[in-house]
């Protein structure tokens, strides 16, 4: 599944060719949606938005579609009156003059009003984005010492969107490597040299990751600035100690680690 750095990186993709442009057509798959669709012609694209792994795409009458790709939904850009060959699924169409965007193998898709919104229940239970600007260490930090996440193993606190949201098992394992830190720990065991690393560590993976596109669900490792240290590297030398790294399974996702510095 796609993780925070490249759903964000899609909504940029997004933002730029349909933003501000008024919409020609609108099209949804789904029947319940379908209503909606003479609403928006004629309206524009105001924002979109992540949380996470969904999708928030708010428009200019105050109508926002809710979409979560989960593993197979991807969005695609196209010059309007031009479709690609998919074997995927169309769900969403939503054309301006001159671009328009596909939505493809999505099944979370919903269009919501301010009131429902506000009262998502996925929306609701996230924690804060962990590509938000405003988040900082001491943020951080101060969610793995609550009472809700500090007896949690690190191992399954990463992968909980409720503790922060947009990551997943890639950026786990990376963010544990560049911590120090082995997935049994809990923030309550940690000391605070610990404690800043691995807050440091989970803002700064994500957002290196966002920033140089370093790795996206087709190409494993694909820039010249982000690569993985550890991910996928089961059986080579640490870079770090020159350890061997391993390949094991916990939350029933595959992890990596290096056992010689990762205590």
């Amino acid at each position: 599944m796609p993780e925070g750095p490249e759903i964000r990186r899609a909504a940029d993709k997004l933002e730029k060719a349909i933003k501000g442009k008024t919409l020609t057509e609108v099209w949804f798959a789904f029947p319940q949606l379908k209503t909606y669709q003479p609403a928006l012609i004629g309206e524009r694209i105001e924002a979109v938005e992540t949380r996470g792994k969904a999708m928030l795409t708010h428009f200019s009458n105050g109508l926002t579609l809710y979409s979560h790709n989960q593993l197979y939904g991807v969005w695609r850009v196209v010059n309007t009156g031009a479709e690609p060959d998919s074997s995927r699924v169309l769900r969403v169409r939503l054309a301006a003059a001159d671009k328009t965007i596909l939505l493809y193998s999505a099944s979370e898709i919903e269009l919501l009003d301010s009131d429902m919104l506000a009262a998502h229940p996925f929306l609701l239970r996230v924690g804060p984005d962990v590509l938000d600007m405003t988040l900082t260490v001491e943020k951080v930090t101060e969610r793995l010492l609550s009472p809700r996440f500090r007896r949690r193993q690190l191992s399954a606190l990463l992968l909980d969107q409720a503790f922060l949201a947009g990551l997943g098992n890639y950026l786990r394992v990376e963010i544990l490597w560049l911590a120090g830190l082995a997935p049994q720990h809990k923030a309550q065991d940690l000391n605070h040299h610990q404690l800043q690393k691995l807050a440091r560590a989970l803002l700064d993976v994500p957002r290196l990751s966002y920033q140089t596109r370093g790795v996206s669900a087709e190409n494993k490792n694909h820039g010249a600035v982000f690569s993985f240290r550890v991910f996928h590297r089961a059986g080579e030398k640490c870079e770090r100690c020159g350890g061997v790294i391993e390949r094991t399974s916990l939350s029933s996702r595959p992890f990596y680690w290096c056992p010689c510095c990762q205590q």
